[in-house]
């Protein structure tokens, strides 16, 4: 597809120039760019180019979406332009991650320990909110818990409880595994590794204070060196030091020691060092460090419990904003280990609340209706502890909901921390998070749920209606009789976004009769909004209107007869289809799957085939790509460069199997 060579100079222009440019690549959406310096990019512009969809920052790059089947054109002519090297995405990647401090690489490791551990986590904290339920005094019955009232109830507890507690009681293994992965080493030797630290023979780490004091810390004596014998239940970073140092020795190994003897020498040896380093050296100079930590925040809450309050409270949505908001998950670990609970997931579950109702308030002052279902999609996301789409697709964009938000959540914050509200668990946000609170702390904590769900959206209501109203009488003074901008320009919408066109010619009534294009799910699976979709071009809907599919296998089918008219060739984890309408579906696997460059995708057709309805076209390991992790979530894309399409019928669901209608696209006559 040819593209306008002015449009691709355009966007070198608005990022920077060439210069400014130190690796480009592209995925089968969009452009993505490690820059020099980020700040030259001229977002106004790039937001008035035809060839840009939507455009974000992320990890260090800087994405531009432009859309499949047209990013390769642009790609091409940008190399040709700029006499840059082609690059793959892993080298944007490394590029990115070069240009961040230490800190950033600190918190992106973090993040990518954490986020693989996520289900186990969030699964736990439910069940333990469950449990706490169950035996809490006083929430069912003055003064005593449901199971001393019904001791039928009591083993069902108990089994709950052994569930539930398993994530946290071998933690250390999961964070064995999941750092090891990170910092390349073999993963069965994280989990060794994290099961020696927490081996039943140690004294287990929740003891050890009481054991300090009544002077019984076992030892070991290694030739006159006396060395604690003790375990690290809920620690965080002895187990993070000690993966780190596991790696590391077995890559050395494995390129020091021959083929033939790897299988014998490489693991023994390996875990053998870097068990006794963990026990001498690692295990007591991070468990000082940990329990410094702790200590530390602790002695700041109690000293001013208010001040904490209010800046973790009211800060705590703008480090989602950098990404700095995993670094916390592993500090409220530590604190459970240490003390039993946490005072900063309180705040954290009330902070998405806040988000959510920011979020959810827009849908009385937007008038442009696709973000106005975006609105109402992403908040209850929010609700249930996700507030990544609220946040990037609606409060960030407008301001306002989002400093609502962060007052409220700071008054909350506030409100709990002087009360000492805590939480036994992490991983359950937003309105369930109450779960994770210890049943005492309660009511404290449903009146700051009541402060983040009224005050942001109240505040963000009467705020949007006035700066509403105050745009539109200030039209009206301009131009009582303003026209109508031509088709494919831009004009601003009353909250002050861009509005095209194009978008308020939909709301018109067809002149001929209205065709539509039922299309079925093409994965088994739910289905769900694009909202779901971890990624901003497609949560967005900078990519389009559509649908996900969370699959529950692993094969894609035709949603409908058509041709494949695109197939990423590389990768093979995206293809393009057309029906005879015109109307094109964007199939995409997997989200940054890209980087898998193919291994796990299986094509089963080939670029130009005419397909039928519910033929197989690819079929794909999710096993593999979560290992690798990736999310296997697909989504799937109305692409409309002709304005056949006036609206598209999302409709979510359970596709069990191949007739599941997933969206109606209604055509223009």
């Amino acid at each position: 597809m040819a593209v306008d060579r002015k449009q691709v100079e355009d966007i070198i222009a608005a990022i920077g120039g060439k210069d400014n440019i130190d690796t480009a690549s592209h995925c089968v959406t969009r452009l993505r760019f490690a820059l020099h310096d980020e700040d030259l990019v001229d977002k106004d512009a790039l937001d008035q180019n035809d060839l840009v969809k939507g455009q974000f920052s992320t990890g260090g790059q800087y994405q531009i979406v432009i859309g499949p089947g047209v990013v390769n054109t642009v790609y091409d002519e940008l190399i040709t332009i700029t006499g840059a090297s082609r690059a793959s995405k892993d080298d944007v990647k490394r590029a990115a991650s070069k240009k961040q401090n230490p800190l950033q690489r600190a918190i992106k490791t973090l993040s990518d320990i954490f986020i693989p551990l996520l289900p186990a986590i969030v699964t736990a904290g439910l069940l333990l909110g469950i449990n706490n339920i169950l035996t809490g005094p006083g929430i069912f019955f003055t003064g005593k818990s449901l199971v001393e009232v019904y001791p039928q109830w009591t083993d069902f507890a108990s089994i709950i409880n052994t569930i539930a507690s398993t994530a946290f009681t071998f933690l250390p293994a999961l964070i064995g595994w999941s750092a090891v992965t990170r910092f390349g080493g073999n993963p069965l030797l994280g989990v060794v590794l994290g099961l020696i630290l927490v081996h039943p023979d140690l004294l287990n780490a929740n003891n050890y204070a009481k054991a300090v004091t009544e002077g019984t810390v076992p030892v070991w004596n290694l030739f006159g060196w006396e060395v604690n014998k003790i375990g690290y239940q809920g620690q965080v970073l002895p187990v993070l030091v000690s993966a780190y140092v596991l790696a590391k020795i077995e890559k050395f190994l494995n390129q020091k020691i021959p083929d033939a003897f790897k299988l014998l020498l490489v693991a023994p040896i390996t875990l053998l060092v870097t068990g006794f380093l963990a026990f001498t050296v690692i295990g007591p100079v991070t468990f000082a460090i940990g329990n410094a930590i702790t200590t530390g925040l602790i002695y700041v809450f109690n000293l001013a419990p208010a001040l904490g309050g209010l800046i973790y409270g009211g800060l705590y949505a703008p480090l989602v904003i950098t990404g700095m908001h995993h670094t916390f998950l592993a500090i409220d670990v530590q604190l459970i280990g240490a003390q039993g609970g946490t005072f900063l997931w309180p705040m954290l579950a009330l902070s998405n609340i806040a988000q959510g109702a920011g979020a959810l308030a827009m849908l009385l002052v937007l008038k442009d209706q696709k973000v106005k279902g975006l609105a109402v999609t992403s908040s209850v996301s929010a609700f249930l502890g996700v507030t990544e789409p609220a946040i990037f697709g609606v409060n960030i964009r407008y301001k306002y909901p989002f400093v609502f938000g962060m007052i409220s959540s700071a008054i909350a914050g506030v409100l709990v921390s002087i009360n000492g509200v805590m939480a036994s668990s992490v991983g359950v946000g937003g309105i369930p998070g109450f779960l994770s609170i210890f049943p005492e702390n309660w009511g404290v904590f449903f009146i700051g749920m009541a402060i983040v769900l009224v005050v942001p959206f109240t505040l963000t209501v009467l705020y949007g209606r006035f700066m509403n109203k105050r745009q539109q009488n200030a039209a009206d003074d301009s131009d009582n009789n303003s026209t109508i901008p031509a088709a494919g320009t831009t004009a601003k919408s009353p909250t002050g976004g861009a509005a095209s066109q194009s978008a308020a010619s939909a709301a018109q009534p067809a002149t001929s009769d209205l065709t539509v294009l039922e299309v079925t799910a093409p994965v088994q699976g739910k289905v769900v909004p694009l909202e779901s979709v971890p990624d901003p071009a497609f949560a967005e809907r900078q990519m389009g209107q559509g649908i996900a599919v969370e699959p529950s296998e692993g094969k894609i089918y035709a949603p409908f007869s058509g041709k494949v008219i695109h197939i990423m060739m590389n990768s093979k984890h995206a293809l393009i289809m057309e029906h005879a309408s015109g109307v094109q579906i964007l199939i995409h696997v997997g989200v940054d799957t890209v980087s898998l460059k193919g291994e796990g995708f299986t094509l089963r057709v080939e670029q130009g085939h005419e397909v039928e309805q519910g033929q197989l076209l690819m079929e794909f390991d999710r096993d593999l790509i979560r290992k690798a992790g990736y999310a296997v979530i697909t989504p799937v894309i109305v692409m409309d460069g002709q304005d056949m399409v006036q609206s598209v019928e999302e409709l979510p669901g359970e596709a069990s199997d191949l007739n599941y209608t997933a969206m109606k696209i209604h055509l223009n006559g």
